[in-house]
């Protein structure tokens, strides 16, 4: 009598967390998404009050284009470097990684026909400082001449 009594416990499952990183220009996001409801955070801040509204709608992009993903799961974003538009996209392109690492292939191919750079680092960079005389013409390799 004493067996019946005893019920057998199902281990918990460890929550699956997934790492991934967004670069553009120079910032950097690191994101992690956990099982949860769908919210996400950036630098501890709700998405709806980061940043611009044009920014949000960028940064919800991927959490759309797979929503019956992203809606079992929550974002922590953290975000340093760059300005505005590009923490915007380092965010987007981080959350974008995690969705695909979380999902399929079709997950993916959606994500690189609506956007290349969801998925992909931009490598383009400011071009640097010239030593001479460029002080006062910025990074151009001859001045700039008038035609008249």
């Amino acid at each position: 009598m004493a067996d019946e009594n005893l019920v057998k416990e199902k281990p918990k499952k460890k929550a699956r967390l997934i790492h991934c990183f967004g670069k553009r220009k120079d910032a950097v996001a690191r994101a992690t998404m956990a099982p949860g409801k769908g919210r996400v955070m950036i630098n501890s801040m709700p998405l709806g009050s980061w940043g611009t509204e044009f920014s949000r709608m960028r940064i919800q992009e991927p959490v759309m284009l797979a929503s019956e993903l992203s809606k079992d799961f929550d974002f922590r974003v953290t975000v340093r470097g760059g300005g505005y538009s590009g923490q915007t996209e380092a965010v987007r392109q981080s959350i974008a990684r995690c969705l695909v690492e979380a999902g399929n292939k079709e997950t993916k191919h959606r994500f690189v026909d609506y956007d290349r750079n969801l998925l992909v680092v931009d490598p383009r960079r400011n071009e640097t400082h010239h030593a001479g005389s460029a002080s006062r013409r910025g990074s151009r390799r001859h001045e700039q001449r008038s035609k008249r």
